[in-house]
């Protein structure tokens, strides 16, 4: 090619639990930075897909990039349901306006999710890539990247030419599979690469909470999937584990292979993988043990006198921020020395920064509750202001407090998933003040306290009623699917034909 390439970008992406009450509005997605456009989209996410992507792309001094105007993640983060029809038409329709005004483009790069759930359209990102498609033209590549917790079949490629899915839980290769997009994407535009694809569903659906790659058998799934990559050139293995909080009609797992004009080595690849998958199924599911967070905390107890701590009691199931149920438990029990991190109550926020409230003042309020029936009932706390943390910026202060023996309570107006310890002691708070650590978390946490080795203990717990993030799918409410088609709720014949 003699010309320069040039290759558009755009994102759109959530991780949309429908079951929750607030749906995901136009304002959720407007704050400063978002939407973001030229070089402040291609600057976000540095060490994510967006960061792989365009490190690649630049590598190459016949590339040009053109960031289109794209909403960035919803300030409500993943505690926010259904996406509005408005919002993602309000949206869609700038970054299809920017496309429809730009000169002629070779490529397009899609920063996706898989999950991303809007009110009326059945499959969102396939809806995004077919409109994209009208307007660029049958001989522009489009490329995208992917969360493995996407739910996705064969709709996206139809329309798409590649997918890039990140392969592991906790996920540490989103910036490896942003370079993957760029890379495959700069070939096939110059020619030595034709992307050739396959996709087939596995009707398994399962709670994200057993799919922690860190060990058996996810882990040798993932393998699986590198030792194809490793064995055959240009093969690229996604394995979406699926996101059974999204009521959509293609939630459960699903495979797509991607060769260079080998269809018949795509074939062989995905059945293999998908094989695997069925004979595997029951071990799949069956990973991790939950506690009810009565029993939870007791066991907390129990380690911390046995020398086993810090302990981490991780909440998997709350999918608001909201709920009080753990520490309702911890205040029941007694427990001492105990750091919950974080619960949802923007009310208690606002109010002591509206008091202008400063580290010693006295602190008394009724924390989290009240968004809906996951939530449980408010929990009443006495003590004292540890910190006043406006750090993150205007309308995602955190607030720390101390109460009874030891205790630290750090609040935040929505949902947060403590990922790192860093996370914490960034706060001013000691390490060594806390036996337990309680977070949110399903399994992003297990990438700073369970593989670096920094606790000992790690529990994993529910309130006992199966609310919207339990391990009990058959208590939720779907409408979009029907449960029995998937196992184990119901006897789904497999394989079929490729």
């Amino acid at each position: 090619m003699t010309h320069r390439i040039r290759i558009a970008v755009l994102q759109f992406a959530h991780e949309t639990v429908t079951f929750l009450p607030n749906d995901t509005t136009r304002q959720d997605f407007i704050y400063p930075g978002s939407p973001a456009s030229g070089e402040a989209l291609l600057a976000t996410d540095p060490k994510g897909y967006m960061g792989g992507f365009v490190q690649v792309a630049r590598e190459y001094d016949d590339v040009e990039l053109v960031g289109i105007t794209s909403p960035l993640w919803p300030i409500t983060g993943t505690g926010s349901g259904w996406v509005t029809k408005d919002a993602y038409e309000h949206f869609l329709g700038i970054m299809i306006a920017e496309l429809k005004a730009q000169p002629k483009l070779d490529g397009v790069y899609l920063a996706l999710h898989g999950a991303l759930a809007v009110r009326g359209v059945p499959r969102p990102e396939a809806d995004i890539a077919r409109r994209v498609r009208e307007v660029v033209g049958k001989d522009v590549f489009l490329s995208a990247t992917f969360d493995p917790h996407g739910n996705e079949d064969e709709a996206f490629l139809e329309q798409a030419d590649m997918a890039f899915c990140v392969k592991y839980f906790p996920h540490y290769d989103m910036h490896l599979q942003g370079e993957r997009a760029a890379r495959m994407l700069v070939r096939a535009i110059r020619g030595s690469f034709r992307p050739v694809t396959r996709t087939l569903r596995v009707p398994i659906i399962a709670p994200t909470v057993v799919m922690w790659t860190g060990a058996s058998p996810w882990s040798d799934l993932i393998q699986r999937a590198l030792i194809w990559e490793a064995r055959e050139p240009d093969v690229f293995v996604n394995v979406f584990f699926g996101f059974p909080w999204s009521d959509v009609p293609d939630a459960g797992m699903g495979l797509q292979v991607l060769t260079h004009d080998d269809p018949e080595l795509a074939d062989r690849v995905i059945r293999d993988m998908a094989d695997w998958i069925w004979r595997r199924r029951d071990a799949l599911l069956n990973t991790v043990k939950i506690h009810p967070m009565k029993d939870g905390v007791a066991l907390a107890r129990e380690a911390v006198t046995a020398g086993k701590s810090p302990v981490v009691l991780a909440d998997y199931s709350d999918r608001s921020g909201y709920a009080t149920w753990l520490l309702q438990e911890i205040v029941a029990q007694k427990l001492e020395r105990a750091l919950i991190a974080t619960i949802a109550s923007p009310d208690a926020v606002r109010s002591v920064l509206a008091a202008g409230a400063k580290p010693g003042d006295p602190f008394d309020a009724e924390i989290g509750g009240v968004f809906d029936d996951s939530a449980g009932a408010p929990v009443r706390v006495s003590g004292t202001v540890q910190l006043v943390d406006a750090a993150r910026g205007k309308g995602n202060e955190w607030i720390c407090v101390s109460f009874g023996k030891g205790n630290v309570l750090v609040l935040s107006p929505y949902l947060v998933q403590i990922v790192e310890p860093s996370e914490l002691w960034q706060l001013g708070l000691e390490p060594g003040a806390f036996d337990v650590i309680a977070i949110k978390s399903r399994a992003h946490f297990r990438r700073g306290f369970d593989d670096s080795g920094f606790a000992p203990t790690i529990l994993l717990v529910e309130p006992p009623q199966p609310f919207m993030g339990t391990v009990r799918l058959e208590a939720l409410p779907y409408e979009n699917l029907t449960l029995t088609d998937y196992y184990p709720y119901g006897n789904p014949s497999f394989p079929p034909a490729v």
